[in-house]
């Protein structure tokens, strides 16, 4: 188990500027995983002010999850900025991990469930359903010991319900908190339970192929493999590079659709074979290495530190956890009795049958997974890198054993203090679901192209919850974080809108009236709008402040409510301008607005404007209703058929020709508009017509266009813009509130209705009648009982609550008979 036993070492923080020197860099701190702190950023190559920056990359044997894009949008977020904004030059290196124990058993998986397929088409059903049953019972003793492992197909929905309930009703085997352990066994059951449902049906012929081989091939890749997986030519590297080049191309073509920018440099480890081999060579060379007999290379962490050296400088209280040093040395590693120390990890694995091997010193094999990052990381940027960073779950052992290997390949022994290889680490939080970090492992991820394709989440809307979130911090996608970030998006959407509204508007004056505009215009000094100073200072802060984008986003947002409740016409267009275009360069910054750069001088980003093609229809369409609207609600309103004809006339004499096809369905919207108006003739409710195919117009026509006329008060113009996600959802929620209110109108109704008729039926009963049944066996002049059935005489009290039931139905029954005419009994 991991404990806080063992502290870190000291970090050498790097020389820094002199106080005369003319280089001035920004007082930016960064929290330092070397350190667990906030330390200042000084980069080596200070003085031109650049960065070296390696991350290490996907591992390419599955389509990339939201987990993937937490880390890669936050670290472009990070990129962004050093570049952008503090004016580093950066050079960004990224490696692809295409060769590792999970790539060779995915590879090997795919190849022989391929060749059982093409096999079992001969073979027929039979072969098929004796290699899933065996296959399902390795499964379950493996994943879901407490299921019996002769576990029939029909049985396995049964005895998860018995045997694992409390794991389904949400709760632990063991009465703690719910974590990965349950949900990976959650998964286990989703696998079973789905191979189960498939081989049922096939013994019915009720599933078609693909939904059977769907079903079983999660039981069935693993049994193969263990059957089989020795067998398969591992010389024929295209058995795994098929895999590898497939899932980096669709890797790099999620990223990009996030909007992240291209790395500078990218390197794949089966590019780098003879490099990684010397490397190990020279890490052996220097006294940190050690052979065993099959022809595999371990790192010597004794003799690592007995030469003055660290190791495990990040995560020291986790050096013995041995379950991480398992899940670091990859499935495929077998125990050995020749490793001095069980921490002791492979740099250089000897290939068994089955696996992909490059000729060594040693003997045919392969690299160990973390010597990979060192010697492509140490090829591109040297002895000393600025910053390295990743995904929080590598920091141990991934990371801790990158950072001993490089520094035992650049180690001087004769030095006094260990070599530091990297000076500032940098791990991105996890996203969490349910308490459970996202990743393949668990099966618990939604891809991002699935994410995207469905439409649950927009590459801007990820990227400002990623924002909302901060970079180093776990993030658990909640109702509550995504109704943050979608406010967040729709306030800086209206922000956006209605300021170039308003330098429409402006600008507009200033050419109508150029005396007006100069009177405007003040001292560059003075024109400062407090506000926007104080937002430009709160989100350097927060900047320098470790990247804090979660405090600079709260300042976009203080710095739009101000500039929401201000006088607008106290502003000048200088201010307008400044204010909207400084909001503008940090959402480009962030990587808000695809590729706009952040000098980028318009104002607003992708999705705030309308169809160039379709303006000029749009803008007749506003005018006209704009016009009826004020007439059709003006006192003095007289307008009649022939005014109505000519106000029509007008926008439908102005339509263009040769125009896109895409401006087809608005310049015949317009022309149907303009009909539908010359067609209103003289009616006593002439106002109300027109103003009903006004807002006809707004709520069907034109929002099914995807275009939403906003009305303002004070006779502003409405205001043409794009149908948002947050217009859409405002619009729902309407009108499920008002299905809700008329299903309440509904239930009343029918609730008084009920009601109605129950008093119906009662008036129709006679108090003279009311009490002739068997209860009873005599009554007095007016039919109220005074003996029961056998004959007892009824008690006096009884009598007298008798006779009050008697008078209150007298009284109902006369109603009745009077509501329903005199001749009625």
């Amino acid at each position: 188990m991991a404990t806080q036993a063992r502290q870190q070492p000291y970090w050498q923080p790097p020389p820094s500027p002199s106080p005369d020197d003319s280089v001035k860099l920004p007082p930016l701190t960064i929290w330092n995983s070397l350190t667990r702190s906030k330390t200042p950023f000084i980069p080596l190559d200070w003085k031109n002010r650049r960065v070296t920056w390696y991350v290490c990359g996907p591992t390419v044997y599955d389509d990339a999850h939201l987990g993937h894009a937490r880390n890669y949008v936050s670290t472009d977020i990070i990129r962004r900025i050093m570049k952008d904004y503090f004016k580093f030059h950066v050079t960004f290196v990224m490696n692809i991990t295409d060769v590792d124990d999970k790539i060779i058993v995915r590879g090997r998986q795919q190849h022989l469930l391929e060749e059982f397929n093409n096999t079992a088409r001969r073979k027929g059903t039979a072969t098929v359903e004796e290699t899933c049953l065996a296959a399902l019972k390795a499964y379950v003793s493996k994943n879901l010991p407490l299921l019996p492992s002769e576990t029939a197909p029909e049985e396995v929905s049964k005895q998860v319900d018995k045997q694992y309930d409390l794991v389904m009703n949400g709760k632990s085997l063991d009465g703690g908190v719910p974590g990965d352990k349950e949900a990976k066994i959650k998964m286990h059951i989703k696998t079973a339970l789905a191979a189960s449902e498939a081989m049922i049906s096939l013994k019915t012929d009720s599933i078609p192929p693909k939904d059977f081989n769907d079903g079983v091939q999660d039981i069935l890749l693993p049994y193969l493999d263990s059957l089989y997986g020795s067998t398969i030519n591992a010389n024929d590297h295209s058995i795994f590079t098929k895999l590898t080049k497939k899932f980096e191309d669709r890797f790099m073509e999620d990223v990009r659709a996030l909007n992240c920018v291209d790395p500078d440099v990218v390197t794949r480890v089966t590019e780098y074979g003879e490099q990684i081999v010397d490397f190990v060579g020279k890490v052996e060379k220097n006294g940190f290495a050690y052979r065993t007999s099959d022809g595999s290379v371990y790192f010597d962490i004794e003799a690592f530190e007995a030469a003055n050296n660290n190791y495990a400088r990040l995560e020291p209280w986790n050096r013995n956890d041995k379950d991480l040093q398992a899940d670091g040395e990859g499935a495929l590693t077998k125990k050995t009795s020749e490793k001095r120390s069980d921490a002791d990890f492979a740099l250089w694995k000897s290939s068994k049958p089955g696996e992909p091997s490059w000729p060594s010193p040693w003997g045919n094999g392969r690299p160990g997974w973390h010597i990979e990052c060192s010697a492509m990381a140490s090829d591109k940027l040297g002895s000393q890198i600025d910053i390295h960073s990743g995904g929080v779950d590598l920091a141990f052992p991934h990371h801790d054993n990158e950072l001993a290997q490089s520094e035992a390949y650049w180690c001087d022994k004769g030095q006094q203090t260990p070599h530091q290889w990297v000076n500032y680490f940098m791990h991105m939080g996890h996203l969490s679901i349910q308490g459970s970090k996202m990743s393949k492992s668990l099966k618990n991820f939604t891809t991002i192209r699935e994410a995207l394709g469905r439409g649950d989440w927009t590459p801007r809307g990820l990227r400002i919850v990623f924002l909302l979130g901060g970079w180093r911090e776990g993030i658990e996608i909640t109702d509550d974080l995504v109704k943050e970030g979608s406010s967040w998006e729709d306030k800086v959407n209206n922000f956006f809108i209605k300021m170039n509204d308003m330098l429409d508007k402006q600008l507009s004056n200033r050419r109508a009236d150029p005396q007006e505009a100069d009177s405007q215009q003040e001292d560059p000094q003075t024109a400062v709008w407090q506000p926007l100073q104080k937002a430009r200072t709160d989100v350097f802060d927060a900047l320098c402040d470790s990247f804090n984008t979660p405090s600079a986003m709260r300042a976009i947002s203080e710095l739009i409510s101000d500039y929401n409740s201000a006088d607008k016409a106290a502003l000048t267009i200088d201010q307008l301008l400044s204010t909207g275009r400084w909001v503008t360069s940090i959402t480009n910054m962030f990587g808000l607005n695809g590729p706009a750069s952040i000098s980028d001088p318009s104002i607003g980003w992708s999705g705030i404007d309308v169809p160039q093609y379709a303006k000029r229809y749009l803008t007749s369409i506003s005018q006209l209703r704009d016009t009826l609207r004020q007439q059709a609600r003006s006192s003095s309103n007289k307008l009649d058929s022939e005014q109505l004809k000519l106000l029509a006339s007008q926008p439908a004499s102005s339509q263009a020709t040769g125009d896109v096809a895409e401006a087809a369905p608005y310049q015949k919207l317009l022309s149907t508009f303009c009909a539908n108006v010359s067609a209103l003739g003289p009616s006593p409710t002439l106002s109300q017509d027109i103003l009903q195919l006004c807002d006809r117009i707004r709520d069907v026509h034109l929002w099914e266009l995807g275009i939403y006329l906003e009305d303002r008060a004070d006779g502003a113009p409405s205001l043409i813009r794009p149908v948002t996600k947050e217009l859409r959802a405002a619009k729902a929620n309407e009108k499920a509130q008002q299905e809700a209110r008329e299903q309440a109108k509904r239930l009343a109704l029918a609730e008084r209705e009920k009601a109605e008729k129950a008093k119906e039926e009662k008036g129709r009963v006679s108090h003279l009648e009311m009490f002739k049944t068997e209860e009873w066996s005599a009554w007095d002049e007016d039919g109220v009982p005074v003996k029961d059935k056998e004959g007892v005489e009824v008690t006096k009290s009884r009598g007298k609550k008798l006779r009050k039931e008697w008078e209150r139905q007298r009284k109902v029954h006369e109603a009745w008979r009077e509501a329903n005419g005199p001749g009625v009994p």
